[in-house]
């Protein structure tokens, strides 16, 4: 069933999809300790001066280590096809591609020492969601957040 909702995905405008608010849910997983929390928020993709979106998220975060706000934000860019964006840290660093069609819904971040897997779901014109797979030596978790359009 995942596979056939990832190769029916109707997305041929990835940045008109994204633009608006949408509410998120996050459950974290720290697969090493154990410990388990959750992310409540919203995200918000506006207009970036460069023609993609700045990507901006303000929630609640339950952590062991940490209960309060939280927030972060990324800078989206047109990639080579309307379909998908290269998303970018904050100071421009590439972190990865961001699509629903096919295999390009899964992409990959090297972060040293680390290796980061994302796999992109779309669920509907109002509804998305991904996971993060998280797995070195310094890491190893499970990331999944589930988003919905704010009506």
């Amino acid at each position: 069933m995942k596979d056939q909702l990832r190769d029916s995905s109707p997305i041929q405008d990835l940045r008109a999809y994204l633009h608006g608010s949408w509410t998120v849910e996050r459950s974290l997983w720290d697969r090493a300790s154990g410990a388990r929390g959750t992310f409540t928020g919203v995200v918000r993709y506006t207009e970036a001066p460069d023609g993609g979106l700045l990507l901006r998220e303000d929630g609640t975060m339950t952590w062991p280590t940490h209960t309060g706000p939280v927030f972060r934000e990324y800078l989206l860019r047109p990639s080579d096809s309307p379909s998908a964006m290269d998303v970018y840290f904050p100071d421009g660093k590439p972190f990865h591609r961001m699509s629903f069609n096919g295999h390009a819904s899964e992409d990959s971040h090297w972060c040293d020492p680390d290796d980061y897997k994302v796999n992109y779901l779309w669920g509907g014109p109002d509804a998305f969601s991904y996971a993060w797979d998280v797995q070195g030596p310094a890491k190893d978790l499970l990331l999944e957040s589930r988003l919905r359009r704010e009506q």
